[in-house]
């Protein structure tokens, strides 16, 4: 008597362990980032305004206490997630066939898709050096000394006085156009992720992703550029 063989059940991998679960953890945790550059650029750009109202800006910030130390947190956990799942997937396409991946590459990908592993690890020194320059205030101690005629806490001058320096205004620089050219390619790689590209539709999308990115780098370039020009000044 033959016996009959009844398979077992494939456990499929979870969500999370999936390439598209990774992918997705990537679109979201892009999103949110893409949440806070907007903020804080709106935040830096109150410099146009006059020293008291980016003064004041930046005491309402520090007023929050606890719950600013919880939201930095919460943006370096959401920042770590996005680097670690995008290794992660970089990693899993060069396994799955070398040769061939490393040839798409160079052939069908633009020049930001390229570098986006190049231009996400200079954007977190960047991360890292702007925290030690005005939040930590490790290169500049003094800084913690300086207020304003209404006893505030002096960010206007502080960045203007960085911004003097031209190494730090060229690091500046460099590293928002770095910036850019990982959102242009970033953003598009988002529409696609969720679902939201077609073949008509990929072409404005990318143009769209383009146009958003560089009117990033011009909001972050306008303030160095306008203490080098001397338009800001303390």
């Amino acid at each position: 008597m033959s016996s009959v063989y009844f398979p077992l059940p494939v456990q499929k991998a979870s969500f999370l362990h999936s390439s598209i679960g990774r992918k997705w953890i990537v679109a979201i945790t892009g999103i949110l980032l893409i949440g806070f550059i907007t903020i804080h650029l709106l935040g830096n750009l109150s410099i146009f305004l006059g020293p008291e109202v980016m003064n004041a800006y930046a005491a309402r910030l520090h007023r929050l206490g606890p719950l600013l130390w919880m939201a930095r947190l919460g943006l370096l956990v959401i920042a770590g997630l996005h680097i670690f799942y995008t290794m992660m997937l970089w990693q899993e396409n060069l396994r799955a066939n070398p040769q061939k991946y490393a040839v798409r590459k160079s052939l069908e990908t633009t020049i930001c898709a390229r570098a986006m592993r190049l231009s996400g690890l200079v954007i977190v020194s960047f991360l890292l050096f702007h925290l030690a320059q005005f939040t930590w205030k490790w290169f500049h101690p003094e800084y913690k000394e300086w207020v304003d005629c209404l006893g505030q806490h002096d960010v206007y001058r502080m960045v203007v006085s960085a911004f003097a320096s031209p190494w730090v205004t060229g690091f500046y620089l460099l590293s928002v156009g770095l910036l850019a050219m990982h959102l242009s390619h970033g953003i598009g790689s988002l529409f696609q992720t969720l679902g939201l590209t077609t073949q008509k539709l990929r072409v404005y999308l990318e143009r769209t992703a383009f146009l958003i990115a560089w009117i990033f780098f011009l909001g972050y370039a306008s303030i160095p550029a306008a203490v080098f020009l001397k338009f800001l000044v303390y």
